[in-house]
């Protein structure tokens, strides 16, 4: 097995040390699911997302974000067992391997590490935009040099503080985390008194046809709204990569991820109708139907629901994208540390820092490496950055369909053996996988379109390319890896395969999957 390098001068045998040297037990449930909260950016995504969602099925937008839920709590469900039995930070990377070797193993430690890279831009690009709509008239967040500028200068903030403590973000992250929810109970209590009183003439009372699964005019619209709802779930799975510097490694990230999807859900279908409630549906004014709000509805309802704290949601969707930059950065630095110490990368990303206690080699190569990317894509084209991030949903796709297929061949000894492992370690991580690849493929399909996004290349859409190319870059990564000769155990099986010691980060011993998958 190969070493677990704490730092450069440290490279002892790692069963004498507890997991990989990071800050074990640092982490509690609250902590866990804030972070996993913080990942997904909610105000953000609801920014983002619902003015769209509103647009491909109007009055059925709050039963789109719950049938969008579905899936992603099935694959929770998959992460929380596959945690409980193997509980390291590589998650996705270490559970594939496990499964089905290898090749499918690095690949899925790729689709995690590209999506954050990605992310990182486009969460750099809004927090740029939005710091600078709150200064004067907001006509500085047109200049995109400026706006760039403040984007690296978020990246490189956030990694810093990632560089210096696990316990350091968490604190961040709790105060992040509470002004998004102020901002977000607030406009939602505003919007209820507002539709409530009767003064507001796009008022519209609530109606359960809104959760009326059967309700959806279209196919179309029906796919589309799914497809966009589906992927603002997306973040959740950070604090289980964060599993081996958490209290009870093999239950609370489990426990955090389950119950920061259930809270997700419920923030995005309350906001949701309560700004339906407010506004209505309609195709003009501040109605949720009208085009022109739909990149952002929370600008165009601030004025008319907060009046003069309208500039709270603004400071909302720049925390949030700047809260989301440092808990993407975590879990991304953690995946490429699992993978260093398993051999699927240099040795040098397992550096682990030898008083921060963070995988200081590993997280200041995501830093930089958004920051690469970001500045890259906006030199390119402003609409490559942008179709870039709309091919971010096949990365997500990728590694989450992967886990939950990894989740039933992992524990297929022991499937039929009780209630309990039927349900949680097969039907429901095996129905969220199909989904998430039909998600998958009907996403590439609607992205190969030249109408979809903002950029042709090769005569096919540009989201397209830079979504698969992303991901095919993976695996010519992979390729010249094997070619190395520090590779070698990794790819034959020997460095990590099904029967691999997992060591607990709260205990010293080695735990060994036994042959009906328990823990022995």
């Amino acid at each position: 097995m190969s070493q677990f390098p704490v730092d450069s001068r440290s490279h002892g045998d790692p069963a004498d040390r507890q997991g990989k040297g990071l800050a074990a037990g640092a982490l509690g449930l609250w902590q866990s699911t804030v972070i996993g909260l913080a990942s997904t950016a909610p105000v953000y995504s609801l920014v983002a997302t619902l003015g769209f969602v509103v647009l491909a099925v109007g009055a059925q937008a709050p039963i789109a974000f719950v049938l969008a839920f579905i899936p992603m709590v099935f694959i929770a469900f998959a992460y929380r067992e596959l945690n409980q039995a193997v509980p390291d930070c590589g998650t996705s990377f270490t559970w594939a391997t496990k499964a089905f070797g290898p090749w499918a193993g690095w690949m899925a430690g790729w689709g995690v590490a590209v999506a954050g890279v990605i992310v990182l831009a486009n969460l750099a690009q809004v927090g740029g935009t939005y710091l600078w709509l709150l200064v004067g008239d907001g006509s500085l967040a047109e200049e995109p040099l400026l706006v760039t500028m403040t984007g690296v200068a978020f990246i490189a903030l956030m990694t810093v503080v990632s560089y210096r403590g696990v316990e350091i973000g968490a604190k961040l992250q709790n105060v992040l985390l509470g002004i998004q929810y102020a901002a977000l109970v607030l406009f939602v209590v505003l919007a209820l008194a507002g539709a409530a009183n009767g003064t507001v003439g796009t008022a519209t009372p609530v109606s359960w046809d809104w959760f009326n699964p059967f309700a959806f005019e279209s196919v179309e619209g029906f796919t589309e709204a799914i497809l966009l709802a589906l992927f603002v779930y997306w973040g959740w799975d950070a604090c289980l990569a964060l599993n081996e510097e958490t209290k009870d490694a093999r239950r609370v990230p489990g426990r955090a991820a389950l119950l920061s999807t259930v809270l997700l859900l419920v923030t995005y279908v309350g906001v949701t109708v309560a700004a339906m409630m407010y506004a209505g549906v309609g195709e003009e004014g501040i109605g949720l139907g009208n085009e022109a709000n739909a990149e952002d509805v929370f600008l165009a309802l601030k004025d008319a629901v907060l009046g003069p704290w309208s500039w709270l949601l603004v400071v909302a969707v720049l925390v949030s994208a700047v809260s989301s930059t440092q808990t993407t950065i975590l879990p991304t630095a953690r995946g490429t540390l699992s993978m260093a110490v398993y051999g699927a990368l240099p040795a040098r990303f397992g550096v682990v820092h030898p008083r921060y206690r963070t995988p200081s080699f590993s997280t200041l190569v995501m830093g930089i490496a958004a920051i690469a990317y970001y500045v890259l894509m906006t030199l390119i084209s402003k609409n490559v950055l942008a179709d870039s991030i709309l091919s971010l949903a096949l990365a997500i796709a990728f590694y989450y369909a992967i886990t939950g297929y990894a989740c039933v061949w992992y524990f297929r000894r022991e499937l039929f053996t009780s209630r309990h492992n039927v349900v949680f370690r097969f039907l429901l991580p095996l129905i969220g996988a199909v989904l998430l690849t039909a998600a998958f493929v009907r996403s590439a399909i609607d992205m190969a379109d030249v109408e979809y996004g903002y950029s042709v290349l090769f005569g096919i859409g540009g989201t397209f390319v830079t979504g698969i190319g992303s991901l095919a870059l993976g695996l010519v990564l992979a390729v010249v890896w094997r070619s190395r000769p520090g590779s070698a155990p990794f790819f034959r099986g020997e460095s990590l395969d099904e029967d691999t010691p997992v060591l607990v980060p709260d205990s010293p011993d080695v735990h060994r999957r036994s042959i009906d998958g328990g823990l022995s």
